[in-house]
């Protein structure tokens, strides 16, 4: 399965942005999907997951202001980022949640910053 992520940029304090997430292969709709981030320095962590029938989860930093999503037909996973603030500047990255993982794709950087 190959992951393109795609949606980061340069954002001000209290800005949005959506990333998107597109995976091949035809398992992904069977699959917990996930959006991780790393920031420089710092280890990869998981900031919002979704089980294939839609429930998801998401971390205490991101609770309230992210919102994943995903479309099974599309084989597409989202992650809409409202009132972005600064300490969200990182590299982000889709995978599935159980492993074996998927080969990393090369990720998507965001950067919050007036």
């Amino acid at each position: 399965v190959q992951l393109v992520e795609s949606g980061g940029g340069l954002v001000q304090p209290g800005g949005s942005l959506r990333l998107a997430c597109a995976a091949s292969g035809s398992d992904f709709s069977m699959n917990t999907m996930g959006w991780y981030r790393q920031a420089p320095g710092k280890q990869r962590e998981s900031v919002a997951t979704i089980q294939r029938g839609g429930s998801a989860n998401y971390a205490d930093s991101v609770k309230g202001r992210f919102t994943i999503s995903r479309d099974n037909a599309k084989n597409t996973v989202n992650l809409q980022m409202n009132s972005l603030k600064p300490e969200d500047t990182a590299v982000y990255y889709c995978n599935k949640v159980t492993f074996p993982r998927y080969t990393w794709g090369q990720g998507t950087q965001v950067t919050v910053s007036s």
